[in-house]
């Protein structure tokens, strides 16, 4: 006979008191952390718990008693349904005061090394409308909200575009109008939802695996170049040309319209074959007199105008003077590594994706750069001491990994290269200050600079200095 679960139970008249990780806030009930996302500290609130431990708790917010004094209003309608920007209704200034936090949190708490006063965090200008690329999903699995469910409310159809709900794979929330991207992003996503409803274009069943509209992704340059690429499921000529010639005919202003047919059981399209509509196969951003190329399979830092400040912050950190060798390690398309080589005598870029690998490349003939090299692979495999032998150490090595952080071999690696001065830059400050920790025998930490590259969000990057001992 099976086991009848309890009915979790419902939390009355909590006080929040901090935010955590994850975008959540924190309550505290008979000792035991309660974690709550769309609220803030300061409200206080009936919760639902949703998932009970030993020693925690998650809920929700089902009535506010009282709303915080730090609580503002979220501008996007999705808001609360939408796994994203779960900080809109926090104030830019306090939203920041917390990412500066938990940079100190993490440094201090798991790092437990000796640290110089940390500098406040550079703030992003624009907080709406600051991301150069935006993913939607097609879906005939719309979601419903708790409020649509209880109110039995009923939908012509069950097709949606947007994103993905957490938690629920083959489930998207249909989208309006999202504040993240130039608004041209909205109109477009909300025309071809339009088109494809009125011709009866079938959106993908994840479950399934069937339908024909799958993905679509929009990328934007400072420069005013527009990407745009379709991934339809399976090939239908007929529609996915008179799909493509309608986008090019209502929004003359996209300068690359691709599309990919991507008929595997995945999303992802980095092994995938990409087709030119119309325009041309890339675009190109700026930054410093410097243009970097954009394909549709390229890495680029989502928010430009702050990509630049946080690249100032490592240029800076790095104190090169034209006579040093550089490695840069999670090199990307050599954004970083391009950026710097002007005040370099070389910098060496090693990255684990060819397609990046020989964007990097182009990106320097691009610039008339010529004291750069690159290498594709597995940064422990490649950096190693016969590496390090053949090109010599290097003075300063910047080394920007994924959030995962370093592996170990890499650091002793480093270890054995010894440069005068590491810059780490880090979208995780928790596996940075890990490494920091693993470093702090032969290396000290002489100034951290945390910069914000998403509002309304709890990630933070962060670049730290580190100097021989």
């Amino acid at each position: 006979m099976a086991k009848i679960k309890k009915p979790l139970p419902i939390l009355e008249n909590i006080t929040i008191t901090d935010l955590a990780a994850e975008g959540k806030a924190i309550a505290k009930v008979n000792d035991i952390v309660v974690f709550i996302p769309f609220v803030v500290p300061g409200d206080v609130v009936d919760l639902q718990v949703t998932r009970k431990k030993s020693h925690f708790m998650e809920a929700r917010a089902i009535h506010f008693h009282t709303y915080s004094a730090q609580r503002t209003e979220a501008v996007c309608e999705h808001f609360g349904i939408c796994g994203g920007c779960k900080w809109q209704i926090l104030p830019y200034s306090e939203q920041i005061k917390y990412k500066q936090k938990q940079v100190v949190d993490n440094l201090t708490r798991i790092g437990k090394i000796e640290l110089p006063e940390i500098s406040p965090i550079i703030g992003s200008v624009k907080t709406e409308f600051y991301r150069n690329k935006l993913e939607f999903t097609f879906s005939n699995k719309r979601w419903r909200t708790y409020e649509e469910m209880a109110e039995g409310k009923e939908f012509d159809t069950m097709n949606a575009v947007g994103f993905h709900i957490p938690g629920q794979f083959d489930k998207v929330l249909d989208i309006d109008k999202c504040w993240l991207q130039d608004d041209i992003s909205n109109k477009i996503r909300n025309e071809i939802r339009r088109y494809a409803l009125e011709k009866e274009l079938t959106f993908f069943d994840l479950r399934n695996q069937e339908g024909f509209l799958r993905t679509m992704m929009i990328r934007t340059t400072s420069t005013g170049q527009l990407m745009v690429i379709m991934v339809f499921f399976h090939e239908d000529k007929e529609a996915q040309e008179a799909l493509l010639q309608h986008l090019a005919d209502s929004f003359p202003e996209i300068t690359s319209l691709l599309y990919i047919i991507n008929s595997k059981a995945n999303d992802t399209i980095t092994d995938q074959e990409v087709l030119v509509f119309k325009g041309n196969e890339c675009i190109y951003e700026e930054m410093e007199g410097l243009k970097f190329k954009i394909g549709p399979k390229s890495f680029y830092q989502t928010n430009s105008e702050q990509a630049y400040e946080l690249y100032k912050v490592t240029r800076n950190f790095a104190q090169l003077t034209g006579n040093e060798l550089v490695y840069d390690l999670y090199t990307g398309t050599g954004t970083i590594a391009n950026f710097v080589a002007h005040q370099a005598r070389q910098v060496i870029g090693i990255e684990y994706v060819p397609e990046a690998i020989e964007d990097a490349l182009i990106n320097s003939k691009l610039n008339n750069i010529d004291n750069t090299l690159f290498y594709a692979g597995d940064m422990k495999d490649i950096l190693n001491v016969s590496f390090i032998e053949k090109h010599g150490k290097p003075d300063v090595i910047i080394t920007d990994p994924p959030r995962a952080g370093m592996h170990e071999d890499v650091i002793n690696a480093i270890l054995i290269a010894e440069p005068k001065r590491i810059v780490y830059v880090s979208c995780n400050p928790a596996t940075q200050a890990r490494d920091l920790y693993l470093l702090d025998n032969y290396y000290g930490v002489t100034a951290i600079q945390p910069v914000d590259m998403f509002p309304h969000t709890h990630h933070v990057e962060n670049v730290v200095l580190l100097e021989r001992k």
